[in-house]
């Protein structure tokens, strides 16, 4: 999705999208819409979220934990 429809369904729902970033904007749907503000931590293709609006460009966007020694 581009960032002229998420920022389109932010403003349907009261957000105001100026100087927000697609991960910060897609946070603050999910805050919005009352569900975890988890984009982007999906663990290889691990989530519960199965309706999610964001669920495959959040695995896409997902960064890898890193390993600890």
């Amino acid at each position: 999705m581009d960032i002229q429809e998420i920022r389109q369904i932010a403003g349907q729902l009261g957000i105001n999208p100026t100087g927000m970033g697609k991960t910060s904007l897609i946070r603050a749907i999910q805050r919005a819409e009352g569900i975890a503000d988890c984009f982007g931590f999906a663990a290889v293709e691990e989530c519960e979220e199965e309706s999610c609006l964001w669920r495959e460009d959040c695995f896409f966007e997902s960064v890898p934990e890193e390993e600890t020694a």
